[in-house]
């Protein structure tokens, strides 16, 4: 423990003014990923269909994005302000959503209802998402500077957890709170969200010792900075990123009706909740193991060719429209579903720690956030693309799902659509390799450390 610490005690802590505080809000904020849990509730609720209320949680990963990119600055200059912005932003958002839903409840069909909603959930949640997602993760590599992706990926970690804990929590509530529980619970989570958001704001510090550089890289505009690197450098890792998620995203919004197609809809939320510990995982274990590499862009080239392999095998085995039945099948598709999920959130986790290495900590909040408008863009884009060709390709089949208490339910499915969607995002993953491999440069740190490795061969 260092001096300082020892005499600051709490206040001069790594864990209660970096970890712990972004564990606060990431773990809050990443519930926006429980929408699958209770969007058709919604939708019997206000009386419009699935496909009219999922737009909700696009336009939410959409803001989250532009909103990072928007207010990157404002998260650089001032971490409090932006983590005040994120916890009244996603409380209000949340609170005007139940609002909204009950409003729906007694004017079914109500476009008001709709489009509140819309607002809520998309722009409002959006805001505080995007601004309490980039709050933390400059304070973090700043306390943990020789272990970054392993701090990083801790914080953006719990953003993926998020879901695992609380899709049970929201289920129950679902029950417990009985009718107009769905509104009940958007209200009652709103004010334990705003608390848990707050806490994070007043602990959320930078080290003592920090002063932000005055340096030309802090003169400099985020653009100015960006092109102190050849641009196509920067327009690689915007690139590598946006397929990644596009990727992931087309494959986890199918998930749940891929397990079923496999025959394992009993097990659909035991699954669900594996892959979400997997994406949690991967937030952390792949961040973990790049502060071990010499240069980070190696761990996407990792993430690249390991989803390119397992989705190769599920296409070239007919895994999902052959599986249901077949143990070996079974296995390869829960296991692409798992690293897909693993790998997605890996992606997240390491953007933040490679943009650092490349271009300084500066201006890492802005740039930060100005990458994540891809995260934006695929939220419009993955789900919608993968509703696409499930609707467009195979056709739909009953099959029989017997519940706990004996009676037979029929489900719908399109087993072909769900293999048709494997063939865009193993094209989508060989682009991200290619991008990886030609466009994103070595950092300085791998090109001395080669230059050294090839001096010493040579002595």
């Amino acid at each position: 423990m260092s001096e300082n610490t020892k005499k600051g005690g709490w206040r001069t802590n790594k864990w209660v003014r970096a970890a712990i505080p972004a564990l606060l809000l990431h773990c809050s904020i990443g519930t926006v990923y429980c929408w699958s849990i209770f969007s058709q509730e919604i939708a019997d609720y206000i009386g419009f269909s699935k496909s009219a209320t999922e737009w909700a949680f696009s336009f939410a990963i959409f803001f989250l994005g532009m909103s990072a990119a928007f207010l990157g600055n404002v998260v650089e200059k001032d971490i409090h302000k932006s983590s005040l912005i994120a916890a009244i932003c996603f409380a209000v958002g949340m609170a005007g959503t139940g609002f909204f839903i009950y409003y729906g409840g007694q004017h079914q069909g109500s476009m008001l209802a709709l489009i509140g909603i819309y607002i809520c959930y998309g722009l409002i949640m959006g805001i505080g998402l995007g601004t309490g997602y980039l709050s933390p993760v400059k304070t973090l590599m700043l306390w943990f500077q020789d272990r970054k992706g392993l701090a990083t990926g801790l914080a953006v970690a719990g953003f993926g957890a998020a879901k695992a804990i609380a899709s049970p929590i929201m289920q129950g509530m679902l029950a417990g709170l009985g009718d107009g529980g769905i509104y009940k619970m958007f209200i009652i989570l709103a004010g334990v969200y705003f608390v848990m958001m707050f806490v994070g704001h007043l602990l959320l510090k930078k080290p003592e010792g920090w002063h932000e550089p005055q340096s030309k890289e802090e003169s400099q505009s985020m653009m100015a900075v960006i092109k102190s690197k050849p641009v196509t450098n920067y327009i690689g890792i915007w690139l590598m990123f946006y397929l990644n998620i596009t990727c992931g995203l087309a494959l986890i919004s199918q998930e749940k009706m891929i397990i079923k197609c496999l025959g394992l809809a009993s097990f659909v939320g035991i699954i669900s909740t594996v892959s979400a510990i997997f994406n949690a995982g991967g937030r952390l274990g792949f961040s973990a193991w790049a502060d071990t590499m010499k240069d980070r862009n190696t761990i996407y080239k990792l993430i690249f060719i390991l989803s390119i392999i397992f989705t190769g095998i599920v296409i070239l085995t007919g895994g999902i429209q052959n599986g249901a039945g077949n143990t070996l099948l079974i296995v390869l598709v829960l296991t692409l579903i798992f690293f897909v999920n693993a790998g997605y959130g890996g992606g997240f986790s390491n953007v933040p720690t490679l943009l650092s290495d490349h271009y300084g900590m500066g201006n890492i909040s802005a740039i930060h956030g100005l990458t994540l408008s891809a995260w934006g863009f695929a939220g419009l884009t993955g789900n919608q693309m993968a509703a696409w060709i499930v609707n467009k390709f195979g056709n739909p089949e009953q099959i029989e799902h017997v519940l706990s208490d004996g009676t037979i339910e029929m489900i719908t499915v399109n087993p072909t659509g769900y293999q048709y969607v494997l063939y865009a995002t193993i094209a989508l993953y060989i682009l991200s390799l290619l991008i990886c491999l030609f466009l994103v440069r070595p950092t300085d740190k791998a090109l001395e450390a080669k230059a050294a490795k090839k001096a010493q061969k040579s002595a």
